[in-house]
């Protein structure tokens, strides 16, 4: 009996498939890993640490460790968000994030994000 190419290749390329291992999606863990559409924060310089990723459209409060403790961040959202930080009383102020803007050393807002928003919520540039 004879086999076509086609139908050892097809075979081999299934039975390789059912043994090889899947991918695990993990957290984004370096600049690369920024989903498309989304500005991601980490809680250490050099995006590395816990992670956390925003989507526009909205406000939404930062979590998983990096509220008010991100010392690095980039955006792959089409477009411009605003990082958001309240004051102790009913101000806040925001800092301008456009497309492709990354910061490995984020240390002048490290402290102070609190959420991120398309747009400034009525706040002071900061």
């Amino acid at each position: 009996m004879r086999f076509s190419t086609a139908v050892v290749t097809a075979a081999f390329t299934a039975l390789f498939t059912t043994v090889t291992p899947s991918a695990v999606a993990d957290p984004p863990t370096s600049r690369a890993a920024t989903p498309p559409g989304q500005v991601c924060f980490w809680t250490k310089p050099g995006m590395m640490g816990q992670a956390w990723c925003y989507g526009p459209p909205g406000y939404a409060e930062a979590e998983n460790g990096t509220q008010r403790n991100a010392y690095s961040f980039e955006s792959r959202v089409n477009g411009t968000v605003y990082a958001i930080s309240y004051g102790s009383g009913a101000g806040c102020v925001y800092r301008e994030i456009r497309t492709d803007d990354y910061d490995e050393d984020w240390t002048a807002w490290a402290t102070k994000l609190d959420g991120v928003s398309h747009e400034k919520l009525g706040c002071e540039p900061g």
